[in-house]
């Protein structure tokens, strides 16, 4: 026995959609949080090392950094130091690490007495390697 009610839905036709509006709405939202959060994450201290003709760095462990800024600010990693604490943090960190190579990011427009002596206190380290971070040189094409 059939009721109104079926007799009704017969004569629709069935339409399998999906709404996908508010899909779209966050999807955009989220794009827009990305661009503008993606260069807030970049962590780290902004330097603006030379460019040269160089080869790219490989680290097999985690790398100490030794930033220097152009106003003469120094930092091992993320950490600001001042000159008279420089070497003593320096050490620790290294010995903390186990780290073989100490990278330092030196500011193109640093002085050069800042950067030379960041380079002494590594060496005064003893068996770690010092490398001079630098920017690829863009090629013309």
């Amino acid at each position: 026995m059939r009721t109104v009610r079926d007799k009704s839905r017969r004569g629709l036709p069935l339409r399998a959609e999906i709404n996908v509006t508010s899909l779209v709405d966050v999807a955009f939202t989220l794009l827009v949080i990305f661009i503008i959060t993606a260069p807030i994450m970049q962590g780290g201290i902004e330097v603006a090392v030379p460019n040269a003709d160089i080869a790219p760095l490989t680290a097999d462990q985690e790398p100490v950094i030794v930033s220097i800024e152009a106003d003469g600010t120094t930092y091992i990693g993320d950490q600001e130091v001042t000159g008279a604490d420089f070497e003593t943090l320096l050490a620790r960190v290294v010995e903390a690490r186990r780290a073989s190579t100490v990278f330092v990011r030196g500011d193109s427009l640093a002085a050069y007495g800042l950067v030379a002596r960041a380079i002494a206190g590594v060496q005064g380290l003893g068996d770690v390697s010092i490398s001079l971070v630098l920017e690829q040189r863009r090629r013309s094409r």
